[in-house]
Order: C-alpha cells, then sequence, then structure tokens
C-alpha cells in the first residue's frame, strides 16, 4: 500500500473540530437532559442508602450505568432495550445465588424472561405487580428489537398513527416506564443495602 493510500484511512477532522461536535451536542436539549437526571435521582430515593446488590457481574452493572446515560441523554430506544436485558439478567443471576436461589435444581443454561419471572413470583423475589409491569417492559423491548409490519399495534409508526401522538413522546414514555421498573427492582429487599435514601432525609 502506497503512502498516499494508506492517508485514506484516516479522517482529515482534526481534534478541535471534534469537540466542537461533542459540545454541540452536549448542549443539545441541555434542559430537557437536566429535567431527566432529576427524574432519574428523585426515582433512586428508594434506592439502599448504603448501595445496591447487582447480580450478575459486569453485563448487569454496565447495562444500569448506560441504561441511566441513555435516558438522561433522550436515547430513549436504548434505555428501553438495555433496562430489559438489566432485569432479565439481574433476576437470572439471582436465581442462581446460594442464597436467593429458590430452587435446588440448577437453571438451564438459557433460560427465558418468562420463566425467570416465574421463578422469581415463586420464590417470591417479586410480587405479581412488579412481574406484571417486567412482562410490560418485554412487549415494549420486542417490537424494537424485532421487525413489526407496520399493521402490527406494538408497531411504532402504527402507535403514532393511532394516537396522532409523536414517536418521541410514545418513546419518552417508554423509556420513563423502564427506568422506573427496574429503579423499583433494585430498591426490593433482596438487592437494598440500608434503608432507602429516602427514609435517610426524613430522618
Amino acid at each position: 500500500m502506497e503512502a498516499s493510500d494508506q492517508a485514506d484511512l484516516f479522517s482529515d477532522v482534526d481534534e478541535l473540530q471534534l469537540v466542537r461536535v461533542l459540545l454541540t451536542d452536549l448542549h443539545h436539549d441541555l434542559r430537557g437532559k437536566v429535567a431527566r437526571l432529576r427524574q432519574v435521582t428523585d426515582l433512586s430515593d428508594s434506592l439502599g442508602s448504603s448501595g445496591t446488590l447487582l447480580p450478575g457481574g459486569e453485563t448487569v452493572s454496565g447495562a444500569w450505568a448506560e441504561a441511566r446515560q441513555s435516558f438522561v441523554h433522550g436515547n430513549y430506544i436504548a434505555t428501553v432495550l438495555l433496562c430489559q436485558g438489566f432485569a432479565e439478567h439481574m433476576l437470572a443471576a439471582h436465581l442462581e445465588l446460594p442464597t436467593g436461589g429458590v430452587f435446588p435444581e440448577e437453571l438451564p443454561r438459557r433460560i427465558s424472561f418468562k420463566e425467570t419471572l416465574e421463578r422469581c413470583i415463586d420464590g417470591q423475589v417479586i410480587d405479581i405487580a412488579l412481574a406484571r409491569d417486567l412482562r410490560r417492559l418485554m412487549d415494549l423491548r420486542n417490537p424494537l428489537s424485532h421487525y413489526r409490519s407496520i399493521d402490527d399495534p406494538s408497531n411504532l409508526t402504527q402507535r403514532v398513527l393511532m394516537t396522532m401522538t409523536s414517536a418521541e413522546q410514545h418513546l419518552y414514555g417508554d423509556a420513563s416506564f423502564a427506568i422506573g421498573v427496574v429503579i423499583r427492582l433494585m430498591s426490593l429487599p433482596p438487592f437494598r443495602v440500608g434503608p432507602p435514601v429516602s427514609v435517610m432525609k426524613v430522618r
């Protein structure tokens, strides 16, 4: 490969230009980002004052960090996808823990989210109401992960046409629901370390 050909492999955009792009992106919808960060902060009052146990290792901790960041920055589809994956991994990992597993047998190598929820209900890890909302989260995730035709009620465009509400509003509602559900999950006694932050504030 000649030097002239190799030069084509590298961008001619300098670092200062890239910094300007990043600053512009950061400034865009700054009020909205601050509002969403406040929303996450307020919801997090139910988390443990000494932290939260996150069974599932790096995948779970990374999914939560990215879900929170995605929501704040307005990446709503990513928020829904990450929250559902977070919940699925966290609950299945909890079932495998010696102190968390409610069944003596090992979990299947590939356990479905539906079966994970059923086992968690049987073991009183989650209640019926949270299980219902986690199923709804799965229903929100599926048409984003898997193709749905335009006439499918779960197709985003179809939802927009049926409600005359913008796609962004639909996605913001879905993402708000998703982030709220996983914070409720992390606030449960098996995962919460210490009393809720809100209790500490009252004291």
